[in-house]
């Protein structure tokens, strides 16, 4: 079996915000994960990635906030894109003239 993709779209916020989710599903779990999903979801704003989830090869499950980048537990798709979503939440409330 093949990477099957489950997702692949842009989320418009404004003018200068969208959002870019990208989720497969795997035959088997990528190098540092422990499910059978590989993803990268990001928030860009004015042209930089202010905020992103990914699971390259070898890096695991893994956030980027800022320019902090922090260990990720990611369990299910549904619970993955709701937490990218309360962040996103939390990005343009503590950022509310970006």
């Amino acid at each position: 079996m093949k990477a099957l993709e489950l997702i692949c779209t842009r989320i418009v916020y404004s003018e200068s915000a969208f959002a870019e989710l990208k989720l497969w599903h795997l035959p088997t779990p990528a190098q540092g994960s422990l499910h059978i999903f590989k993803y990268s979801l990001a928030y860009v704003v004015s042209g930089k990635c202010v905020l992103r989830y990914d699971n390259e090869s070898g890096k695991g499950d893994h956030r980027h906030y800022y320019d902090e980048e922090r260990t990720y537990a990611c369990t299910t798709p549904e619970r993955l894109i709701d937490d990218f979503q309360k962040d996103i939440e939390r990005w343009n409330h503590e950022n509310p003239d970006a």
